[in-house]
């Protein structure tokens, strides 16, 4: 994983992509198509592996910061639906997706910083782990559970009480998992980000 926040950050971008080694090829070229060379100003390359019984999966989210917009582009592996063809023949496959979403419609930055031993925290220290999540409206979340009451003898039905979620993007980084260099970059795109919108919501530009 990997952020900066200097301006015209196209090749690095590309070192990270290589440095990832998710379909570095692939990655950048969905990615040129989708930043229409606009100059890069901050990026975050997030790869995940899971496992799922005798597969191994992976995907890769790569969010891009330019003077306009955020840009976005995840791409997972898709394994052959050929019931019939052997592990020989089996052939992988990926879909690549790209979202382009003006800085001026982000509605929402929203970070959550896990902190271990919070009494000890040094100012300036990474977190342990950076829950990074961006929403803009096309998406929305309902998380419901029973409603509580303040009775605790109450056996009563208070039916469900919830909260709605507008996060169209999530990104976890955890220092354990990935190190603290990668929540280091998480945090600094985080922030890149945070003023970027600041700016739009007033019509700025940086």
């Amino acid at each position: 994983m990997s952020s900066t926040s200097s301006r015209d950050l196209s090749a690095d971008l590309r070192r990270q992509l290589d440095r990832a080694g998710y379909y570095p090829e692939l990655v950048a070229d969905v990615l040129d198509v989708a930043i229409a060379d606009e100059p890069v100003e901050a990026h975050l390359v997030h790869v995940e592996t899971t496992f799922a019984t005798s597969e191994v999966r992976r995907h890769v989210t790569v969010l891009v910061l330019t003077s306009s917009r955020l840009v976005l582009a995840h791409v997972d592996d898709h394994a052959s639906e050929d019931p019939e063809a052997g592990q020989q023949d089996a052939r992988s496959s990926a879909a690549a997706t790209t979202e382009a979403v003006p800085l001026a419609k982000i509605t929402s930055v929203v970070l959550t910083h896990m902190v271990d031993a919070p009494e000890k925290h040094v100012s300036g220290a990474a977190p342990t782990e950076l829950t990074l999540a961006v929403g803009w409206g096309a998406v929305s979340r309902i998380d419901l559970e029973p409603a509580q009451c303040p009775d605790p003898q109450c056996e009563a039905d208070h039916g469900l009480t919830g909260s709605m979620a507008n996060d169209d993007v999530l990104v976890r980084v955890s220092a354990q998992a990935e190190g603290v260099e990668a929540v280091r970059s998480a945090v600094a795109f985080a922030k890149a980000l945070s003023a970027a919108t600041g700016y739009a919501a007033h019509g700025g530009r940086r």
